[in-house]
């Protein structure tokens, strides 16, 4: 995801006082050990999140949801949204993994 440059505190003050309607939509998608990360060289942040085993298609599934479509427009003046408002994001290739 790509944050405006500038952003940097309103990001975390929003999310410091993430809503506990879109916290527990969270966790009853599966979702646990959520983090984002800031690179600030280029503004581009990182997700990480664990998923359940059983949670299916639980993190997908967010995407449809009233409160995290009402949670992108809140942020959509604060970094790169597609037209749907969601964040840009893109995949990242996995050059290393170790158990």
């Amino acid at each position: 995801m790509h944050l405006h440059r500038g952003a940097e505190a309103e990001y975390k003050r929003r999310h410091d006082a993430i809503w506990p309607e879109l916290e527990e939509e969270i966790h009853r998608a599966g979702i646990s050990d959520y983090s984002i990360f800031l690179d600030p060289k280029t503004n581009i942040l990182f997700a990480y999140q664990i998923l359940a085993d059983d949670a299916g298609d639980g993190d997908k599934a967010l995407a449809s949801r009233g409160i995290v479509k009402k949670w992108w427009h809140m942020m959509k003046d604060i970094m790169d949204t597609n037209p749907d408002e969601s964040p840009v994001s893109e995949e990242l290739t996995e050059m290393f993994h170790l158990d």
